[in-house]
Protein backbone atom coordinates (compact mmCIF):
# COMPACT_ATOMS: atom_id res chain seq x y z
CA UNK A 1 0.00 0.00 0.00
CA UNK A 2 1.17 3.39 -0.92
CA UNK A 3 1.00 4.54 2.62
CA UNK A 4 4.03 2.08 3.55
CA UNK A 5 6.05 3.37 1.30
CA UNK A 6 6.26 6.93 4.06
CA UNK A 7 6.42 4.63 7.00
CA UNK A 8 9.46 2.94 5.85
CA UNK A 9 10.82 6.48 5.52
CA UNK A 10 9.44 7.57 9.06
CA UNK A 11 7.32 10.13 7.12
CA UNK A 12 3.71 10.44 8.80
CA UNK A 13 2.67 14.04 7.96
CA UNK A 14 0.04 12.40 5.51
CA UNK A 15 -3.50 13.23 4.89
CA UNK A 16 -5.96 11.33 3.00
CA UNK A 17 -8.67 12.15 0.54
CA UNK A 18 -11.14 9.90 -0.96
CA UNK A 19 -13.11 12.50 -2.98
CA UNK A 20 -15.65 10.98 -5.12
CA UNK A 21 -18.77 13.31 -7.32
CA UNK A 22 -21.00 11.23 -6.19
CA UNK A 23 -22.25 11.88 -3.06
CA UNK A 24 -23.28 8.57 -1.23
CA UNK A 25 -20.17 7.27 -2.73
CA UNK A 26 -17.87 9.66 -1.46
CA UNK A 27 -19.61 9.50 2.23
CA UNK A 28 -19.49 5.77 2.16
CA UNK A 29 -15.69 6.17 0.87
CA UNK A 30 -14.69 8.71 4.07
CA UNK A 31 -16.39 6.26 6.53
CA UNK A 32 -14.54 3.20 5.27
CA UNK A 33 -11.02 5.22 5.37
CA UNK A 34 -12.39 6.33 8.84
CA UNK A 35 -12.38 2.68 10.53
CA UNK A 36 -8.94 1.70 8.34
CA UNK A 37 -6.47 4.43 8.65
CA UNK A 38 -5.68 6.94 11.85
CA UNK A 39 -4.67 9.71 9.26
CA UNK A 40 -6.60 12.55 9.01
CA UNK A 41 -8.75 13.11 6.03
CA UNK A 42 -9.59 15.44 3.91
CA UNK A 43 -13.15 15.58 2.78
CA UNK A 44 -14.91 17.23 -0.72
CA UNK A 45 -17.18 16.40 -3.09
CA UNK A 46 -14.91 16.53 -6.42
CA UNK A 47 -15.78 18.66 -9.22
CA UNK A 48 -19.35 19.42 -7.24
CA UNK A 49 -20.54 21.59 -10.26
CA UNK A 50 -21.70 25.19 -9.89
CA UNK A 51 -23.91 27.13 -7.48
CA UNK A 52 -26.19 26.39 -6.64
CA UNK A 53 -26.37 22.18 -7.12
CA UNK A 54 -22.91 22.15 -6.47
CA UNK A 55 -23.14 24.02 -2.89
CA UNK A 56 -26.14 21.58 -1.77
CA UNK A 57 -24.59 18.18 -2.97
CA UNK A 58 -21.35 19.14 -1.27
CA UNK A 59 -23.09 20.53 2.34
CA UNK A 60 -24.70 17.16 1.71
CA UNK A 61 -21.56 15.04 1.96
CA UNK A 62 -19.58 17.44 4.11
CA UNK A 63 -21.67 18.04 6.93
CA UNK A 64 -23.14 14.52 7.01
CA UNK A 65 -19.63 13.47 8.00
CA UNK A 66 -18.94 16.02 10.06
CA UNK A 67 -21.98 15.61 12.25
CA UNK A 68 -20.47 11.71 12.28
CA UNK A 69 -17.13 13.16 14.28
CA UNK A 70 -15.25 12.07 10.93
CA UNK A 71 -12.81 14.25 8.70
CA UNK A 72 -9.90 17.03 9.78
CA UNK A 73 -10.36 19.87 6.73
CA UNK A 74 -12.48 20.18 3.99
CA UNK A 75 -12.76 22.10 0.70
CA UNK A 76 -15.56 23.02 -1.63
CA UNK A 77 -14.86 22.20 -4.94
CA UNK A 78 -17.38 24.70 -6.44
CA UNK A 79 -17.53 25.88 -10.14
CA UNK A 80 -17.54 29.20 -8.98
CA UNK A 81 -15.13 32.41 -7.95
CA UNK A 82 -12.85 30.32 -4.87
CA UNK A 83 -14.13 33.05 -2.22
CA UNK A 84 -17.83 31.24 -2.64
CA UNK A 85 -15.86 28.06 -1.93
CA UNK A 86 -14.04 29.76 1.09
CA UNK A 87 -17.78 31.32 2.41
CA UNK A 88 -19.16 28.22 2.24
CA UNK A 89 -16.92 26.82 4.15
CA UNK A 90 -16.69 28.94 7.05
CA UNK A 91 -20.65 28.84 7.08
CA UNK A 92 -20.78 25.45 7.16
CA UNK A 93 -18.51 25.07 10.23
CA UNK A 94 -20.05 28.19 12.13
CA UNK A 95 -23.44 26.37 11.18
CA UNK A 96 -21.90 23.04 12.67
CA UNK A 97 -20.38 24.62 15.98
CA UNK A 98 -17.07 23.58 14.62
CA UNK A 99 -15.82 27.43 14.44
CA UNK A 100 -16.34 30.49 16.78
CA UNK A 101 -18.72 32.84 15.27
CA UNK A 102 -17.21 35.94 13.07
CA UNK A 103 -19.68 36.59 10.88
CA UNK A 104 -23.71 37.34 10.97
CA UNK A 105 -26.13 33.68 11.07
CA UNK A 106 -29.10 35.55 9.25
CA UNK A 107 -32.70 33.84 9.77
CA UNK A 108 -35.11 34.54 7.98
CA UNK A 109 -38.88 33.60 7.17
CA UNK A 110 -40.57 32.08 4.14
CA UNK A 111 -42.93 34.54 2.63
CA UNK A 112 -46.20 33.41 3.32
CA UNK A 113 -50.05 34.71 3.64
CA UNK A 114 -48.82 36.66 6.81
CA UNK A 115 -46.05 38.91 5.78
CA UNK A 116 -47.05 42.34 5.49
CA UNK A 117 -43.73 43.28 3.78
CA UNK A 118 -41.27 42.17 1.03
CA UNK A 119 -38.77 39.48 3.63
CA UNK A 120 -36.89 38.66 0.88
CA UNK A 121 -35.55 41.75 0.05
CA UNK A 122 -35.28 42.89 4.25
CA UNK A 123 -33.16 39.93 4.65
CA UNK A 124 -30.56 40.43 2.28
CA UNK A 125 -30.51 44.18 2.69
CA UNK A 126 -29.98 43.32 6.46
CA UNK A 127 -27.69 40.48 6.24
CA UNK A 128 -25.37 43.09 3.63
CA UNK A 129 -25.12 45.36 6.61
CA UNK A 130 -24.51 43.21 8.92
CA UNK A 131 -21.56 40.98 7.45
CA UNK A 132 -19.82 44.46 6.36
CA UNK A 133 -19.54 45.44 9.90
CA UNK A 134 -18.52 41.43 11.00
CA UNK A 135 -21.26 40.90 13.57
CA UNK A 136 -21.09 37.57 14.90
CA UNK A 137 -24.75 37.73 15.91
CA UNK A 138 -27.80 35.82 15.28
CA UNK A 139 -30.21 37.93 13.57
CA UNK A 140 -33.96 37.37 12.54
CA UNK A 141 -36.56 38.44 10.39
CA UNK A 142 -39.13 38.02 10.42
CA UNK A 143 -42.56 39.18 8.07
CA UNK A 144 -45.26 39.35 10.68
CA UNK A 145 -45.97 39.96 13.79
CA UNK A 146 -47.78 37.12 15.13
CA UNK A 147 -45.15 34.53 15.06
CA UNK A 148 -42.31 36.13 14.42
CA UNK A 149 -40.85 37.38 18.07
CA UNK A 150 -41.90 34.30 19.28
CA UNK A 151 -40.50 31.80 16.66
CA UNK A 152 -37.25 33.57 16.39
CA UNK A 153 -37.04 34.06 20.33
CA UNK A 154 -33.87 32.08 20.17
CA UNK A 155 -31.99 34.82 18.10
CA UNK A 156 -30.06 36.99 19.64
CA UNK A 157 -31.78 40.07 17.48
CA UNK A 158 -34.47 40.13 15.23
CA UNK A 159 -37.56 42.51 13.86
CA UNK A 160 -40.92 41.54 12.60
CA UNK A 161 -42.85 43.71 10.54
CA UNK A 162 -46.77 44.73 11.58
CA UNK A 163 -48.93 47.20 10.39
CA UNK A 164 -46.15 49.41 8.35
CA UNK A 165 -43.73 48.92 11.63
CA UNK A 166 -40.60 47.23 12.87
CA UNK A 167 -41.02 45.79 16.15
CA UNK A 168 -37.38 45.09 17.37
CA UNK A 169 -37.08 42.51 19.88
CA UNK A 170 -34.08 40.63 21.51
CA UNK A 171 -34.28 36.84 22.53
CA UNK A 172 -38.04 37.63 22.16
CA UNK A 173 -38.35 40.73 23.99
CA UNK A 174 -39.87 43.31 21.90
CA UNK A 175 -37.45 46.66 22.56
CA UNK A 176 -38.38 49.21 20.46
CA UNK A 177 -41.37 49.64 17.41
CA UNK A 178 -39.41 51.43 14.57
CA UNK A 179 -41.61 53.26 10.76
CA UNK A 180 -40.80 50.08 7.99
CA UNK A 181 -38.55 52.00 6.10
CA UNK A 182 -36.16 52.01 8.79
CA UNK A 183 -36.21 48.72 9.92
CA UNK A 184 -32.88 47.49 8.54
CA UNK A 185 -31.52 50.76 9.96
CA UNK A 186 -32.70 49.72 13.29
CA UNK A 187 -31.96 46.25 13.27
CA UNK A 188 -28.13 46.93 12.04
CA UNK A 189 -27.79 49.77 14.50
CA UNK A 190 -29.30 47.67 17.93
CA UNK A 191 -26.97 45.08 16.82
CA UNK A 192 -23.95 47.60 17.38
CA UNK A 193 -25.05 48.62 20.77
CA UNK A 194 -25.79 44.95 21.52
CA UNK A 195 -22.20 44.14 20.62
CA UNK A 196 -20.87 46.77 22.61
CA UNK A 197 -23.20 46.95 25.62
CA UNK A 198 -24.36 43.13 25.92
CA UNK A 199 -27.90 41.35 26.33
CA UNK A 200 -28.69 42.92 30.07
CA UNK A 201 -28.08 46.59 29.38
CA UNK A 202 -30.01 46.78 25.88
CA UNK A 203 -32.90 44.93 27.97
CA UNK A 204 -32.65 47.38 30.42
CA UNK A 205 -32.50 50.54 27.40
CA UNK A 206 -36.10 49.04 25.99
CA UNK A 207 -38.53 51.58 25.21
CA UNK A 208 -41.15 51.60 27.83
CA UNK A 209 -44.35 51.60 25.15
CA UNK A 210 -42.87 49.14 22.83
CA UNK A 211 -44.23 45.89 23.97
CA UNK A 212 -47.91 47.52 23.94
CA UNK A 213 -47.91 48.94 20.45
CA UNK A 214 -46.34 45.31 19.89
CA UNK A 215 -49.15 43.95 20.79
CA UNK A 216 -51.62 46.19 19.65
CA UNK A 217 -50.56 45.88 16.25
CA UNK A 218 -50.34 41.72 16.91
CA UNK A 219 -53.97 41.89 17.76
CA UNK A 220 -54.74 43.72 14.46
CA UNK A 221 -53.13 41.23 12.26
CA UNK A 222 -54.71 38.55 13.57
CA UNK A 223 -58.02 39.98 12.45
CA UNK A 224 -57.08 40.06 9.32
Amino acid sequence: MELDMFHEVDFEDVKISVKASNVMLMINAYRLASETFDNPLHLGVTEAGPLPSGMIKTTAGIATLLAEGIGDTIRYSLTADPVEEAKAGRILLESMGLRKRKSVDLIACPSCGRAEVDVIAIARAAEAELARRSIPLQVAVMGCVVNGPGEARGADLGIAAGRHRGHLFIRGKIVRVVPEDEMVEALVDEAEKLMAEGVEARLAAADAEAALLAEQDSRAARSY
